[in-house]
């Protein structure tokens, strides 16, 4: 069985490993106890919205980014047991994300935006 606390905890870990820190910083600037933030990071328990915000805000990682490095996990994960299965599980598609610059809205110039949205015609409205 897959268990998403697991594959959390695992990108997690490399996260704050990439950036050569220690439980001990992450946890403070979180203001989560050491002790949980190992448990999260070891797959032992699950991590509130609140706390994975304040884990990523220390970690300066948007959640997006984390919550996208685990659906790939979860992918490879899903299809690792569909392997071992004896019937194949088709793969899930994920639309192929291109970059999109914008340096106006409505005529109006901003400051440069770099978007990756779908490589598919999307309509943006500003609002």
């Amino acid at each position: 069985m897959i268990l998403l606390r697991r594959l959390l905890g695992d990108v997690l870990r490399r996260q704050r490993q990439r950036q050569g820190r220690t439980l001990r910083e992450v946890s403070s600037s979180a203001r989560v106890s050491l002790g949980y933030l190992s448990e999260v990071e070891r797959g032992q328990k699950e991590a509130s919205s609140e706390l994975l915000s304040a884990i990523c805000d220390a970690l300066d990682v948007r959640m997006s980014e984390l919550m996208r490095e685990v659906s790939d996990e979860l992918s490879l994960a899903e299809l690792a047991a569909s392997a071992a299965a004896t019937e194949p599980v088709p793969a899930p598609v994920r639309p192929m994300l291109g970059s999109v610059s914008v340096t106006s809205v409505a005529g109006v110039p901003t400051e440069r935006v770099t978007i990756k949205a779908p490589t598919e015609a999307v309509d943006v409205v500003a609002a």
